[in-house]
């Protein structure tokens, strides 16, 4: 399980060139005019985890197999998105299959870049597309409430249920707030998320700024941190095209021109971890001298769901989770060092899943 992070903002601000950075690839087409990118592209890149390597060292492991994020760069956003102007409708649709929000705004002067509305402000632009969204949902719920009276009036309990949240919904949008705001009890979220609402998804701010503000931001992505702030929602700062140069460099190289930069790392790593944060997941290893693996799961998953996540029968005929802390790995040495010394733990059904546990499943097939 890896997660889905939709790039969206207004033309020209530099959706395109961050995925191109980020995916390693020339897929989308970065140009300085409005909808180069006709269609959603769509990249997959391994999340960096020095942890892993780490472990693949002590174990001796052939192979390396981090976990996988996927990016989708999706058509720029203009006002007028919600009633299908420029192209709208596609971005809509796309966005609805992503589970976070990726928001580039413009934070950099550059008279070569034109912006649609002629003029540099990130608040502005962020405030543009989130209009947009909720005009788009409010539509989306009134149409869907118009659908379910017939199965309401019927007593259809999953009508009923829906019906609840879409009003839930639509007090918050007409009341000129996002969706995400909306205080859902735990019985509720599945249905909840079920209803793909584009303002439930978790919002994060990318402030693309020039390259040698990449360090320190300046006062554009500092006015995006106090909305974010207000608004609850994360942020990070990058230089779109700081991400670009440094994919075209081998790892030494990059290395020291982050350095030079005054950057301790490169702004995937940082989106990366911002984004697991967003979405409240967290990984964990299985180890051996075959593979060294990493897998993502939701914070709070309990050790019979995360076998599941590598197999569904892992999960069904769960017996226990042999488990080490990863701290006790890289110290002690490897796995037969720590069972000498008595760490290994055996885990059953209620054990919840903890950030670098290093993991052996048993099952019954």
């Amino acid at each position: 399980m890896g997660f889905k992070m939709g790039i969206v903002g207004l033309p020209n601000v530099g959706k395109s060139t961050l995925f191109n950075a980020l995916t390693k690839t020339a897929a989308a087409q970065a140009a300085n005019f409005p909808f180069c990118t006709i269609e959603p592209n769509v990249g997959e890149v391994a999340v960096p985890d020095a942890r892993l390597e780490k472990l693949a060292e002590i174990a001796k492991s052939k192979t390396i197999i981090p976990t996988r994020m996927t990016f989708v760069d999706i058509a720029g956003l203009v006002k007028g998105a919600s009633r299908g102007e420029g192209l709208g409708n596609q971005f809509l649709a796309n966005i609805r299959e992503c589970d976070a929000i990726a928001h580039v705004l413009r934070c950099f002067e550059d008279g070569d870049v034109t912006h649609v509305e002629d003029r540099v402000d990130p608040v502005a632009d962020a405030e543009t597309i989130e209009t947009e969204l909720m005009l788009a949902d409010l539509d989306s719920v009134e149409r869907r409430l118009a659908g379910l009276s017939r199965k309401v009036r019927g007593g259809d309990k999953e009508a009923v249920q829906q019906e609840r949240l879409l009003q839930q919904a639509k007090t918050a949008l007409e009341n000129g707030k996002p969706a995400r705001t909306v205080d859902v009890p735990e019985d509720d979220a599945k249905a909840w998320k079920l209803l793909q609402l584009l303002t439930s998804k978790p919002i994060l701010f990318v402030c693309n700024v020039a390259e040698d503000e990449a360090a320190s931001g300046n006062a554009h992505s500092a006015a995006v941190a106090k909305m974010a702030e207000e608004q609850g929602a994360g942020i990070v700062v990058i230089s779109a095209k700081i991400e670009e140069e440094i994919s075209q460099l081998e790892s030494d190289e990059a290395e020291m021109f982050l350095g030079e930069l005054g950057l301790e790392e490169a702004g995937l790593d940082r989106l990366i971890r911002a984004g697991y944060e967003l979405l409240g997941l967290e990984t964990y290893f299985t180890v051996g001298p075959k593979e060294a693996r990493a897998w993502t799961v939701a914070k709070g998953t309990a050790a019979p769901q995360a076998a599941g996540v590598i197999h569904g029968d892992f999960e069904k005929g769960f017996i226990r989770a042999e488990t080490i802390a990863f701290n006790d790995f890289v110290t002690l040495g490897g796995e037969n060092a720590v069972k000498e010394a008595g760490k290994m733990r055996i885990e059953g059904k209620s054990y919840i899943v903890k950030d670098g546990d290093v993991l052996h499943f048993l099952f019954n097939t």
